[in-house]
């Protein structure tokens, strides 16, 4: 039992499962052009949620949230389901490989057999699509995967009902119905407003205000909890930001091509200046990602180490401040 699908590999695990669908059913859509007109672009810092036991850091928006935003401003619609057997999950799943619809899941990352060791952790918001079925396995595009790969039946129960924080409870989701033609240029628009006001916000823990008190934080500590454990909440952020579904500097340069997609359709050449200073940023995000892990690592030769990397991260959010109150004018 197998679809017709072709797989793509993309950066990112949301964007490129949304892209290769939407593909698969006719509608030809970058990788860049679902991320930015889903609004995936985020930045939140809980420092009252643990995950591995170091504060919450998030770049991008709630699971699922790309796709619903990319949807509803494209007129597409989607169905989404959850289960709470694995029985009633399977029946869903193969009842659609049976009708040649690929499907999308939402799965943890822990029991990904095909994940090298270092790359499975507990984390529930990784997107997959089961294209087919065998007597022994389940057909699978990840696309973060260079190739196609295959779960047994038992792993794809596993990853579809994995425990802890966004449990996916068997989730399942596939467009079922795209326009013959869409609005490109306004949901671009929605789009990048969506951003700007969300990374713009006026709250001290969200978008460029956010990035800013994490920098403040960063200062406090080593003096606060000591260097272990300082280390150890660092090393979570660069892990979040370079790890878990891209982060900090790869979505600036998903983001940067989104812009430079959407300076063509909409005729307007700021985005393309914009697109080129997004890459700009995201190149200081991942310097910031290697000069916190020689600290981490406790490699750096910085005598004043966690002061140096704050002034790193608050000079990017000022430009980043900068950088979305000119987006938001280029498109206004």
């Amino acid at each position: 039992m197998q679809t017709n699908f072709t797989h793509h590999q993309a950066a990112h695990c949301e964007n490129g499962v949304a892209s290769n669908l939407l593909k698969n059913s006719g509608l030809n859509i970058s990788e860049p052009m679902v991320f930015g007109i889903g609004s995936g672009l985020f930045f939140v810092y809980l420092p009252f949620l643990k995950v591995n036991y170091a504060p919450a850091i998030s770049y991008r928006t709630l699971p699922g949230q790309i796709f619903n935003k990319l949807a509803k401003r494209l007129n597409l619609k989607i169905k989404r389901q959850k289960f709470s057997s694995t029985t009633n999950a399977n029946k869903a799943l193969d009842e659609n490989l049976k009708n040649n619809i690929p499907t999308g899941l939402q799965v943890g990352v822990y029991h990904l057999s095909y994940f090298p060791d270092e790359y499975r952790f507990h984390f529930n918001a990784h997107n997959l699509v089961v294209y087919g079925k065998t007597e022994t396995d389940y057909l699978v595009s990840d696309p973060v995967m260079e190739t196609v790969t295959t779960l047994t039946h038992d792993e794809l129960d596993k990853v579809r009902f994995a425990k802890g924080a966004f449990a996916p409870r068997g989730q399942m989701y596939y467009p079922i119905q795209i326009p013959a033609a869409v609005d490109l240029k306004s949901a671009i628009i929605k789009g990048i407003k969506n951003t700007c006001r969300d990374m713009l916000a006026p709250m001290p823990i969200i978008g460029v205000r956010g990035i800013k008190f994490v920098s403040k934080q960063i200062r406090k500590w080593p003096v606060k909890h000591g260097t272990k454990k300082a280390n150890h909440y660092l090393a979570q952020m660069v892990r979040m930001q370079e790890e878990i579904g891209t982060g900090g500097g790869g979505f600036r340069f998903i983001y940067a091509a989104f812009l430079q997609e959407a300076s063509v359709i909409l005729g307007n050449e700021e985005l393309k200046v914009l697109s080129k200073e997004m890459t700009q940023i995201g190149d200081s995000w991942r310097d910031f990602a290697v000069e916190a892990s020689r600290i981490y690592k406790n490699r750096s030769a910085k005598e004043d180490a966690y002061n140096a990397i704050a002034d790193e991260l608050l000079s990017i959010a000022n430009r980043e401040e900068i950088f979305f109150k000119k987006l938001k004018k280029a498109i206004s």
